[in-house]
């Protein structure tokens, strides 16, 4: 039973789709105010849809994860599974999370969860093999989710508070990829896989990484300016935040091969969001 837990977390990316969920959840909360049993069910319904796609991902890009080190022992093309079950399993949580999202929320948000599916399983994930700027259109994956949560809340779609905080989620995404790819960039090239590496050298790739970092702190500011942070405390705590991003991200502009710089700014960057998420979410709560 252990070992099939472990291999049903490491098909439905849980750490990763968990994530989703929780800021499925923060566009709910910045709707509403409020945490309720509605918030539960659709939460739970988001995690399986996002499990169903992550497994989804697994089955199609099975014959590209053997080929790299980071990914030969998934599931998959280790042998733990076989591609037909995996392929059951996705299609049983996506068919069960759609229905869940419908219910606790309403139909305009799980349209938005069949097009998140639609554009990461249909769109991003074969031009990934395409070009090494696929994470630029991919990106919409990670503004999506909030808007989820705030449609089952009821909110205007249009409403300038989350349309500000889709651009934000957006914009995150782009240096969080870039960053692993500075790791992880001799996998995707052994896969045949574009890469910007193979466009700029490391170092350039890492200053302007270190822009897009900026570009995601600089956007955290415009939340208050459409009205999502009341509480004076909640405004300087994100201007705090967004300088210790900002000081520490300078790192990457004295990269090097064997500095821990990368692993330290993608810890940096994701605390950063989570940081940013839990306090509007505490201030919407609060008041």
């Amino acid at each position: 039973m252990k070992e099939k837990i472990k291999i049903l977390t490491e098909l439905t990316k849980i750490r990763i789709t968990f994530f989703v969920m929780i800021t499925t959840g923060f566009g709910y909360i910045a709707a509403s105010g409020l945490i309720n049993i509605d918030l539960i069910f659709l939460l739970i319904g988001v995690l399986l849809l996002a499990c169903g796609s992550a497994a989804l991902n697994h089955y199609q890009e099975r014959h590209t994860d053997a080929l790299m080190m980071r990914t030969k022992n998934r599931p998959i093309p280790s042998g733990k599974l076989s591609a037909k079950s995996a392929l059951e399993i996705s299609l049983l949580l996506i068919l069960s999370g759609i229905l869940l999202v419908a219910l606790a929320g309403n139909i305009i948000s799980a349209i938005f969860g069949i097009l998140n599916l639609i554009w990461y399983n249909a769109i991003y994930t074969p031009l990934k093999k395409r070009t090494p700027f696929a994470i630029i259109p991919g990106s919409l994956v990670g503004a999506i989710p909030p808007v989820i949560g705030w449609a089952a809340a009821g909110g205007e779609l249009l409403d300038p508070q989350i349309l500000m905080i889709a651009f934000f989620f957006f914009i995150w995404q782009i240096p969080h990829f870039w960053l692993l790819l500075l790791v992880l960039d001799d996998d995707y090239i052994k896969a045949g896989m574009p890469t910007l590496t193979k466009i700029f050298s490391k170092e350039q790739l890492a200053r302007i990484t270190f822009i897009w970092i900026i570009a995601t702190a600089i956007s955290s500011m415009f939340l208050p300016m459409v009205a999502l942070v009341e509480t004076e405390v909640i405004k300087y705590l994100i201007v705090l935040s967004v300088l210790l991003l900002s000081i520490n991200s300078l790192k990457l502009l004295k990269y090097s091969d064997n500095s821990p710089s990368i692993n330290f700014a993608f810890r940096n960057i994701n605390f950063f969001v989570l940081f940013i998420v839990s306090i509007i979410s505490f201030d919407k709560l609060i008041l």
